[in-house]
């Protein structure tokens, strides 16, 4: 028994250091800068960190601008998130349906997006929409995508390109675990090929679905790359434009426990959602 205590010590225990290290250090310390607050004596005096108790998240409550971030990515999320989705599940119903020659090439082509760094996706994406260097002037020329009411929807359409292929990925895997009998069961009780994906393929794919609506969900709240990018693009994305983009203005400034707090907060708020889709997902299963 004592032997079998080791084994477990030394496989777990490597996971377990790097853990504490590289995330619950981290939460832990951002819980504690958000405590506390900086004051002077004085306009000029020496700053001096004290402990604030909960001033910063009275602040991070009443802060507007913060909130209206988080609507917008809420916003964004309900648009963008089903798009992708929906994309990422036709794609892999068409590589696993057998109509697609070279499925091969097709699953690497839907995939090399991932590839690409978000920070350059949206450099190259921000060039395509500005008029001025646009190739598609035809295009940018009539609609100015980098307006104030359809930059968050070109961004969602960078999201979109760069993610819909690993979405995809994991949903084809997820078709591939399927027995092959359970197909012949289908093809036997004269099911055809629509009939086998919405009755059969999807249903048991669902728990890849919900997987990466949850990924998708956390990275929603988290969007900072392609804002931060297209600030430079267009006067209509702010520097609290989302919330990840609010907290690292915040601690430019530097406001360090303003900064944390709102992390804070946003870790919160992620977590609430994520876990209630999960609870709403596993009653629609339960029934």
């Amino acid at each position: 028994m004592r032997g079998k205590w080791k084994a477990l010590t030394f496989f777990i225990l490597p996971f377990a250091l790097l853990f504490a290290a590289f995330y619950l250090a981290p939460i832990l310390y951002a819980i504690k800068q958000s405590l506390y607050k900086i004051e002077r004596q004085g306009t000029f005096g020496k700053a001096t960190e004290v402990f604030g108790g909960f001033d910063q998240y009275q602040r991070v409550l009443s802060d507007g601008p913060f909130w209206d971030s988080i609507g917008r990515v809420l916003l964004f999320g309900i648009v963008q998130v089903p798009v992708m989705l929906g994309l990422a599940l036709i794609f892999a119903l068409l590589l696993d349906s057998g109509l697609v020659k070279g499925r091969r090439f097709f699953r690497l082509a839907f995939f090399v997006p991932y590839a690409v760094p978000g920070v350059v996706a949206a450099i190259m994406w921000g060039f395509l929409y500005s008029p001025n260097l646009s190739p598609f002037t035809a295009v940018t020329g009539s609609i100015d995508l980098l307006s104030a009411d359809f930059v968050l929807w070109s961004m969602a359409n960078v999201v979109t390109w760069v993610y819909v292929g690993y979405n995809m990925l994991i949903i084809y895997s997820s078709l591939l675990a399927i027995p092959q009998e359970v197909y012949e069961a289908a093809k036997i009780d004269g099911a055809g090929a629509i009939r086998t994906a919405w009755s059969i393929k999807i249903p048991l794919v669902m728990p890849a679905i919900v997987l990466t609506t949850v990924f998708s969900i956390i990275g929603t709240l988290q969007l900072l790359a392609e804002p931060a990018v297209f600030r430079s693009f267009s006067s209509a994305v702010t520097s609290t434009y989302t919330p990840n983009l609010t907290v690292y203005s915040t601690s430019a400034i530097p406001n360090f426990n303003l900064a944390a707090a709102f992390s804070v907060v946003l870790a919160l708020a992620t977590c609430v959602l994520s876990f209630a889709f999960l609870k709403v997902t596993q009653r629609g299963g339960d029934k």
